[in-house]
């Protein structure tokens, strides 16, 4: 009971800074369960199945405060929907031992992203005022194809790949990047579980885990996507 405590408190938390930020659930998550002795397919296989719920969660939130840009959706999650498919399948079929270094680089590289990222938040002040130009698909398909993929195979990646690439394109407001990215990874978790089911036994994830996760992240997802939404309308006034 105390170890699932621990990790409903880590989901929690972790759902916090991905409501706030449009990443780093899956970073934090995931590299949690590897510190825990989980092989890396089995650790991201739980956080993409958690990730179902709080994504849609977080999503129906961000919804209802008009943060998504469903075109935005449409063209980036279908494309990380098969990236993380494919992902989830590629990290499933290798041995956890030629996994496991892979797997760290990567997350220690989302981590240290994620960081900058809290230490500069007046970056996400000078885009209040996109060009109002929208993103073409050939760059929105790409970009959720990759970031599907690195999601998948590192246990996290969406978020810290997709949010910057499109504050960085000066189109969107970030509150509308990160409602649109954080709604379009509830089709990635999906393609990512069904990889890691068919890759990976049921009986390898402990669903114990699962479900502290998700409850965690369910009570912290509509808090995070609040909060977002005022310090927006802050920004804005």
């Amino acid at each position: 009971m105390r170890r699932l405590l621990v990790f409903g408190l880590i989901g929690f938390a972790a759902q916090l800074i991905d409501g706030a930020l449009g990443m780093a659930y899956g970073a934090t998550s995931t590299t949690l369960l590897l510190s825990a002795g989980l092989a890396p397919a089995v650790a991201s296989g739980t956080v993409h199945l958690a990730e179902i719920g709080t994504c849609l969660a977080s999503g129906t939130a961000h919804w209802r405060f008009g943060n998504v840009d469903w075109r935005v959706v449409r063209l980036m999650a279908v494309p990380g929907a098969i990236g993380a498919f494919v992902g989830a399948v590629v990290l499933s079929s290798i041995s956890a031992e030629a996994a496991e270094p892979v797997t760290a680089t990567i997350l220690f590289l989302l981590g240290v992203y994620v960081l900058v990222r809290f230490l500069r938040p007046a970056d996400a002040a000078k885009l209040e005022k996109p060009t109002g130009r929208p993103l073409r698909w050939w760059a929105l398909g790409p970009l959720g194809l990759f970031a599907g993929f690195m999601d998948a195979a590192g246990g996290g990646g969406w978020g810290p790949i997709g949010t910057p690439a499109l504050l960085s394109s000066g189109t969107m407001t970030p509150r509308k990047v990160i409602g649109s990215t954080d709604t379009s990874e509830f089709l990635v978790a999906v393609g990512a579980s069904l990889g890691f089911l068919v890759g990976l036994s049921l009986s390898e994830i402990d669903l114990g885990v699962v479900g502290a996760l998700l409850v965690a992240g369910l009570l912290a997802a509509p808090i995070a996507t609040a909060r977002h939404a005022a310090q927006a309308r802050q920004m804005t006034t």
